[in-house]
């Protein structure tokens, strides 16, 4: 613990970030003088406590707020060498120049020290006087390394170059020594990415560890309020502050004022506009890593799946009552091919009225990159909440526990997503959706209750009757018209039990697109005739056999299942399930 003789303030504002409240507490502790800071590191944030606020990078207000009083804070990236640093403070600048010569050897304004083994090795050397210095005499020394894992790159060891080696060496050393830790100094390690640091500085018991969450609501206001500054920017269309505010979850301060400005300027942002805005934003916030999908449809539009309709309805009220403590973490939709999963979750999250998005291929060639890409998506999606986040092939995307064929990669990947889907503490907040046609490939622990808990199992139209009310579905779906007399005879139509909804789709929009370079206004019974007869489904009968019993496996309730199915003995189909598997070769 630092010297009781050491005259800083301990009182920790209320106004600080949490972030900032959690590492000054640690440090006064005596538990850490080495922390990592990570996530939204290159935000904007106040560096005042004020109404309106004055705004800069985190660094400014570390060593304004953080280390305001302290004799000497210092910056260091591997562009710019290391130099004092003041934040807006001239004069205190102009004060440190001195003492950093004389750490580390040389004028600073005629030559700069950028090699990181130089940097560590000459503060290193001042903290060994430090501790042979009297108490009332010694220096309060801050370091702040910007873009650390530029310094401190996430590699084995034996990889890195000797000064990487030697200045984190030296990091590691200076987190475990409690000398260390009781003279006034501390070392704050900053990059967004978590993940690219060196894993033995990041996992070692004397570090800690603190990310910078996305600013939440009431930080997102106060900053739209600072920026607007009693003007009246041109919103209209009932688009106000606070609703900017309310619905730019997920986005960081940086992204929220461009737009602000604009309108100040002249330039209209309506509803409709700020829709447009927000999607192009939080995509880019993720770097293309999620899509932001804008449900067109609502349950009502599904056909048939009246118990599993019922279900996703009475959750949707609930999160739409904001009673999110009783809805699913999650659901796992599965069947075989072509059977509506995709279009079933767009409709429930058009039901619960919350923002969708779909998890694009964050998997990188690169070491640690994917590791780095999910971190930042889940960051997101915790600052975006409330949010359904759908996960297509889910067994090819989320990878296994045991898998170490890539060095360990998809094992971290599937640790990251497991421990995120059971997080209760975000139960309504982030509603995961997996969809797979071969749910027996998906790990059991994503499956298991708390983390993807209702499993709605999806199965071709089984009678002619299903089958019409799915071809007027479809052709509600592309916006086609169909004659009065257009659907067949439920007897009459070909290949029932075999025809998907991707089928009739496919049928309705064949003959769609015959009739329109035909000239004909509607759809004729005989030409629907004529194209389902035309229709040749595929021959993979024992993949699709394969895919409803895994799906029937999976149903987590009976009302789910067709009345054919509800019968079937457990024990039988997981018989032939194993024997398709064996016979296809599938693994």
């Amino acid at each position: 613990m630092p010297d009781a003789e050491s005259a800083r303030e301990r009182t920790v504002p209320a106004w600080y970030p949490e972030w900032a409240r959690r590492i000054a507490d640690a440090y006064y502790a005596g538990s850490a003088s080495l922390f990592v800071l990570h996530g939204n590191t290159f935000d904007e944030t106040p560096l005042e406590d004020a109404a309106a606020p004055a705004y800069g990078p985190i660094t400014t207000f570390l060593a304004e707020q953080l280390f305001g009083q302290w004799d000497l804070v210092l910056h260091y990236d591997v562009g710019r060498g290391i130099r004092p640093f003041a934040g807006r403070d001239l004069q205190r600048f102009r004060s440190m120049l001195g003492p950093t010569s004389e750490v580390f050897g040389t004028d600073l304004e005629k030559a700069r020290v950028v090699e990181p083994q130089a940097v560590f090795a000459a503060l290193d050397r001042h903290l060994v006087k430090q501790l042979h210095t009297p108490g009332a005499e010694r220096k309060r020394v801050a370091l702040l390394v910007d873009q650390a894992s530029f310094v401190f790159p996430a590699a084995e060891p034996g990889t890195l170059t000797l000064s990487a080696s030697a200045a984190a060496v030296t990091a590691i050393n200076w987190a475990a020594a409690p000398q260390v830790r009781r003279i006034d100094f501390s070392c704050i390690l900053i990059d967004e990415r978590l993940a690219n640091l060196q894993r033995r500085i990041v996992q070692n018991p004397h570090v800690m560890v603190q990310e910078i969450a996305l600013p939440d609501e009431s930080a997102r206001t106060r900053f739209v309020a600072t920026v607007v500054n009693g003007k009246s920017p041109a919103l209209s269309d009932g688009l106000t502050i606070e609703r900017y505010a309310r619905e730019t979850a997920g986005l960081s301060l940086n992204d929220l004022a461009p737009p602000l400005r604009a309108a100040l300027d002249g330039r209209t942002l309506d509803a409709k506009a700020f829709s447009r805005l927000k999607k192009s934003l939080i995509e880019r916030q993720c770097h293309g890593l999620l899509e932001f999908v804008e449900p067109k449809w609502t349950l009502n539009d599904v056909v048939g799946l009246d118990e599993a309709k019922k279900t996703l309805k009475d959750d949707a009220a609930l999160v739409v009552s904001g009673q999110r403590q009783f809805a699913p973490m999650g659901y796992l939709i599965c069947g075989p091919v072509g059977t509506g999963k995709t279009f079933l979750v767009m409709a429930a999250a058009g039901e619960m009225g919350m923002p969708c998005v779909t998890l694009k291929n964050f998997r990188s060639k690169y070491v640690g990159e994917t590791e780095a890409n999910l971190e930042h998506v889940l960051a997101v999606l915790r600052a975006m909440g409330p949010v359904m986040v759908i996960i297509d092939e889910a067994d090819a995307m989320l990878g296994d526990r045991d898998d170490g064929g890539d060095a360990g990669t998809s094992s971290r990947v599937f640790g990251m997503i497991a421990n995120q889907m059971g997080n209760s503490a975000y139960r309504g907040q982030i509603i995961w959706v997996l969809m797979t046609a071969r749910p027996d490939l998906l790990p059991i622990d994503l499956k298991r209750q708390g983390r993807a808990e209702v499993h709605i199992p999806l199965f071709y139209p089984e009678t002619g009757e299903e089958l019409r009310a799915m071809m007027q579905a479809m052709a509600r779906k592309i916006g086609v018209t169909l004659a009065p007399d257009a659907l067949p005879d439920a007897a009459s139509i070909p290949h029932i039990g075999t025809l998907s909804g991707a089928d009739i789709e496919g049928v309705m929009t064949r003959v769609a697109r015959q009739a329109l370079i035909d000239r004909e206004p509607s759809i004729s019974r005989a030409r629907l005739a004529a194209g389902l007869n035309d229709f040749v489904p595929s021959a993979q009968s024992l993949e699709k056999r394969l895919q409803i019993l895994a799906a029937i496996l999976e149903c987590t309730d009976a009302r789910f299942l067709p009345a054919s199915y509800r019968a079937l003995d457990r024990g039988v189909v997981q018989a032939e399930l194993a024997a398709i598997r064996m016979q296809l070769g599938s693994s």
